[in-house]
């Protein structure tokens, strides 16, 4: 099978992940292109096309939105692939304009918006939440993210807490995600400082994005702020808790890499912490969104409880069994 997958962000992060992985996976089976945009294919720690593997053909587009989607679109009427499969709004503006016999698909990475994702001939959701919104006429599934842990060095735990000033007993909370509006990173701030902890425990807040400095400037210089990081698991070694104080997260694959480890995970009431709960993973009270003194009356719970790491049972987020559920949709697809 020839698969191409659209990623035209720009930095790396949890879609971009998911995105990644699959096709690095599926490069060993089929012939696989990703089509990336030059921001994406930079040299630079949080890019994106230095993670794809060897075997995965490399499409670079560049220039402003209009330009560098026309760019993608010639490129892959000459690469001639069967499925195209899309992530994010500009690779399915893409997908949305090949024509047949191309099949056109999307992974649901936000949420389903007629306007990227009507003229697709499939739709995957990650999370049942999702499904609602898609029409009953157009083909779609429901396939859980996946989870491939990654081990960290030996002595992440020490030497992150020496490097960053935290002490060797303190309780450490983190959080781990792009610094932008959707994860309410400015009101755990907020939350944290309201629920007054003390010195004995902290706050890492790890992840580059947009919003890093006005969140650097709003919080105190106690808070430990690292920006992107590429190893984020010797971080998940160093935390002792995970919080997630998103006022939107569709599934959180953030969330299974925290349990991969586990780790403890205080969240919010977003949609895939919702999910997670109810598959009984998340056992803490959820928080509501946008409920400053909620959450900081969750930490100081956390807190005073310090539970420690236990195993959570992740089999059901086995990447290669949720990887064989996508292309069986792609033959589901290409078969009608």
């Amino acid at each position: 099978m020839r698969i191409a997958h659209l990623l035209l962000t720009h930095s790396f992060a949890g879609s971009e992940r998911h995105a990644i992985e699959l096709a690095n996976a599926q490069a060993q089976r089929h012939e696989v292109a990703v089509v990336l945009h030059q921001r994406g294919a930079e040299d630079r720690p949080d890019a994106i096309a230095h993670r794809l593997d060897p075997a995965v053909q490399r499409i670079v587009v560049g220039g402003w939105r209009w330009f560098a989607e026309r760019a993608a679109r010639q490129q892959l009427l000459a690469w001639r692939p069967e499925i195209v499969h899309a992530h994010l709004g500009g690779g399915c503006r893409v997908a949305a304009a090949m024509p047949a016999p191309i099949q056109r698909l999307a992974t649901l990475h936000i949420a389903y918006k007629r306007s990227q994702h009507e003229r697709l001939d499939g739709v995957i959701a990650i999370a049942p939440w999702q499904l609602d919104a898609i029409p009953a006429g157009q083909r779609r599934v429901q396939i859980d993210n996946w989870v491939r842990p990654a081990a960290p060095a030996a002595d992440a735990r020490e030497r992150l807490r020496r490097e960053h000033g935290i002490a060797p007993d303190a309780f450490l909370i983190g959080a781990l995600g792009r610094a932008e509006a959707s994860k309410g990173l400015d009101e755990l701030i907020e939350a944290f400082e309201l629920a007054q902890l003390g010195d004995e425990v902290r706050l890492a807040i790890v992840g580059g994005g947009r919003d890093w400095q006005r969140l650097r400037t709003k919080a105190a210089g106690h808070i430990v702020m690292p920006g992107f990081v590429a190893r984020p698991q010797d971080w998940f070694a160093c935390f002792d808790a995970f919080v997630s104080a998103a006022r939107s997260e569709p599934f959180g694959l953030v969330f299974l890499e925290a349990m991969s480890a586990g780790l403890p995970v205080l969240a919010t009431a977003s949609q895939g912490a919702s999910h997670l709960q109810a598959q009984g993973l998340i056992e803490r009270p959820l928080p509501p969104v946008r409920d400053v003194p909620a959450l900081a009356q969750a930490l100081r719970t956390l807190a005073s409880e310090r539970p420690g790491r236990r195993p959570y049972a992740l089999e059901r987020f086995s990447a290669e069994a949720r990887m064989a559920e996508v292309e069986a949709f792609y033959a589901e697809v290409m078969a009608h």
